[in-house]
């Protein structure tokens, strides 16, 4: 039948009728075929007013309009009720139990970096010691000069050092945390000085299992009258023995370094392979942890110290080698390759 020529108000009733008998998605799109769509009535009905004489399109093509929109608006609330029908539907299939308390946020915990330089501090800080920072870029004074590193010393060479561009060589990424030693002295003086100095430091060095070119240390600096190398041993024994444990051997072996007279190097006993030997302390059975010395009298003058009333001890030790051996890992790579898996274990 022509929807021109029926009756709309009876032709709206039955479009009603039939969308409250829609119970499902289905259901609603067919109904909005026939009636609303492309193809439905009420486009015929429309495109059916240029059959009519003109004086009735006028009321007709409103009459149409306002069918469809009153149909349009029925529709909208049909779908919106199917839809909360759903979501019930759901809600109760799946019987949430909204009393229950929420799912808690995972908690970050601190690297394990952190934790061992904040362990090493607060060990040394029990011996009176003060922490001390200093900047990762330093001047070449600060880093060579100044400690005893003339021009011509081979750990000035490039392979070693990353030099800051545009400065003709005079900025440095410090190689170690011991330009704090003289911006201390300088600070301090004539003030004796207990400090130790943790950072980053960089060196232009092979990637192993046991070295990265970018890694931490602690550096120690005591600086007064009447201190002995037997100060410095007594410290570092004490140091070993609280943050490894009493159990594990410690050597001292004479060593060179530019800035300390005399020197020494410290080794404790292998905590991974239990001294046997492993690729970790290259199958010797001993790990290196710090170099150390007395202060050199020419490191004490450039920080402002008589070396003729003072004298004092320095060592500069990694961070993550002897944690390394403290938790027993066997790669310092996994530090910084940022797996979850493995950091979460010391979180």
């Amino acid at each position: 039948m022509d929807k021109t020529t029926l009756d709309l108000t009876t032709a709206q009733e039955e479009a009603l009728a039939s969308l409250d008998q829609a119970q499902d998605e289905a259901g609603l799109q067919q109904w909005r075929n026939t009636v609303l769509g492309r193809k439905g009535w009420i486009s015929e009905a429309l495109k059916g007013l240029g059959k009519l004489p003109p004086a009735e399109r006028p009321m007709m093509g409103q009459r149409v309009n306002e069918v469809k929109t009153r149909l349009e608006a029925a529709y909208d609330q049909a779908e919106a009720r199917l839809k909360a029908q759903a979501l019930a539907a759901s809600l109760a299939s799946e019987a949430v139990d909204v009393t229950l308390p929420g799912r808690p946020a995972g908690l970050g915990g601190l690297h394990l970096t952190t934790r061992t330089i904040r362990e090493m501090c607060a060990i040394f800080a029990d011996m009176g010691f003060q922490v001390y920072r200093s900047p990762n870029v330093e001047t070449d004074d600060l880093n060579f000069t100044l400690l005893n590193l003339p021009p011509h010393h081979p750990a000035r060479d490039m392979q070693d050092t990353f030099h800051v561009k545009g400065n003709e060589g005079r900025v440095v990424l410090r190689t170690q945390t011991s330009p704090g030693q003289i911006r201390a002295m300088r600070e301090y003086h004539p003030e004796p000085i207990r400090i130790v100095v943790p950072g980053m430091v960089f060196r232009y060095e092979q990637v192993t299992v046991r070295s990265e070119m970018q890694f931490h240390q602690v550096e120690g600096l005591a600086v007064g009258k009447h201190i002995t190398m037997a100060d410095l041993k007594g410290t570092i024994r004490n140091f070993a023995a609280r943050f490894f444990g009493s159990q594990y051997d410690v050597r001292f072996r004479p060593s060179y370094f530019p800035f300390t007279e005399p020197s020494m190097e410290v080794d404790i006993e292998c905590i991974v392979c239990g001294g046997v030997g492993c690729r970790i302390c290259k199958h010797s059975g001993w790990l290196e942890i710090l170099g150390s010395g007395m202060v050199h009298p020419d490191v004490l003058r450039n920080g402002g110290y008589d070396p003729d009333i003072y004298s004092g001890f320095a060592w500069g030790m990694g961070v993550e080698r002897p944690a390394i051996l403290k938790y027993r890992i066997d790669d310092i790579r996994l530090f910084y390759a940022n797996d979850l898996r493995f950091l979460e274990q010391y979180a």
